[in-house]
């Protein structure tokens, strides 16, 4: 799988799903808000219809707005119903450690037959929880694992033993990406996907040395087309500085 996006702009999905480099989409209320979606549930759902479709059978995971029990169940299944690629996702546990989220995606997996993703996770232990009541991915937050002092490539390897250790089929996602070098660096750990915003996955493809040979490429090759145009201009050139042309020559060949 590899990589996801989070974002919820257009735009920007289009734009890499037209390279062929995204194998899916996570969103989240914050997301939705930074990108501007401020029209309630009517709008996300426009959204959310959208997205699904432009990347299918690609996943597009998409959050619900409460920590309430009942609520969550119920919620869940109605972004579900939206279209065949949504998963949705649950936090691991409630805003001041309610613990009844785990029992919330145990039966929305189970009974429901709702794929989840287990979202805001920061530790291995709290991905085997998941994982065990039945998550579909399992949402690492990297870069706040980071943020806290400790090393998530530990995390991502523990978590990565335990599952297949234990027959799980849940996939780990990276998340909470800081830097471009984080992309590989998880993947290569263990995770199964990196989320990444945008600006990350340009910045994977474009190098400043990169750009600095293709340009010189670029130039060369029309330098050769105009000399084919008029050849006599190259001999001329030769004739009035043979030295400089032929110390031109050797670092031609040498490059």
């Amino acid at each position: 799988m590899a990589i996801f996006v989070d974002s919820s702009d257009m735009v920007e999905i289009r734009k890499f799903m037209k390279m062929g480099v995204l194998r899916g989409v996570t969103t989240n209320p914050t997301i939705l808000l930074k990108d501007g979606l401020t029209g309630g549930v009517a709008e996300i759902k426009k959204r959310t219809l959208e997205i699904a479709e432009t990347i299918y059978p690609y996943p597009l995971s998409v959050e619900v707005t409460t920590n309430d029990r009942d609520k969550m169940l119920e919620q869940a299944q109605q972004l579900a119903a939206w279209a065949d690629n949504i998963v949705v996702k649950i936090t691991i546990h409630g805003p001041q450690g309610e613990l009844h989220n785990l029992e919330v995606i145990h039966l929305l997996a189970h009974k429901h037959n709702v794929r989840v993703n287990v979202t805001a996770i920061m530790s291995a232990q709290q991905c085997l929880l998941a994982a065990m009541a039945g998550a579909a991915y399992v949402s690492l937050f990297c870069g706040r694992v980071n943020n806290m002092g400790y090393n998530c490539i530990e995390e991502l390897k523990k978590t990565r033993k335990l599952l297949d250790q234990l027959n799980l089929k849940a996939k780990i996602i990276a998340a909470s990406t800081r830097e471009i070098v984080n992309i590989v660096e998880w993947l290569e750990a263990g995770a199964h996907i990196v989320t990444v915003v945008p600006k990350l996955l340009e910045g994977m493809l474009v190098h400043p040395y990169t750009k600095e040979t293709v340009s010189q490429f670029l130039e060369d090759a029309l330098r050769s087309e105009q000399l084919a145009q008029h050849p006599a201009i190259h001999t001329l050139a030769e004739k009035v500085s043979p030295a400089k042309s032929k110390k031109n020559d050797v670092v031609s060949t040498t490059f």
